[in-house]
């Protein structure tokens, strides 16, 4: 399968982390998103029900990213795979989340995981 959905920079505020102050202060994060599907069917309709709606998938980040609390973007990463992977269109799909403001002494401009999972 080389049809992919691409959507990258999404940004939310969450608490992710293993230090005190990360669990209950916000900070920002930055996910990118590659869904493998066929779009052959959308790409011949131009119909948005025969391909995935990118506006859902972007709710789906934001909503894990805002409402839930992980220690590790690890954690969060599965998550977020496993709830797009439950969409009967994704048949693969990979997830890199940045931790924009790392929490450690020296100049670090993120921290981050990628992972890669397929039905």
């Amino acid at each position: 399968m080389n049809d992919r959905i691409e959507l990258k920079g999404i940004r939310a505020l969450g608490t992710i982390g293993v230090l005190p102050e990360e669990k209950i202060r916000s900070q920002p994060f930055e996910v990118d998103i590659w869904i493998e599907t066929d779009l052959l069917k959308a790409g011949g309709s131009d119909d948005l029900s025969d391909t995935i709606n990118y506006g859902e998938i972007t709710e789906i980040v934001t909503k894990v990213i805002n409402e839930e609390s992980h220690q590790l973007l690890e954690r969060v990463a599965t998550r977020l795979t496993d709830v797009i992977l439950e969409n009967p269109k994704v048949d693969g799909v990979e997830v890199v989340i940045r931790k924009l403001r790392p929490p450690v002494p020296e100049f670090l401009e993120s921290s981050g995981v990628r992972i890669y999972r397929k039905k």
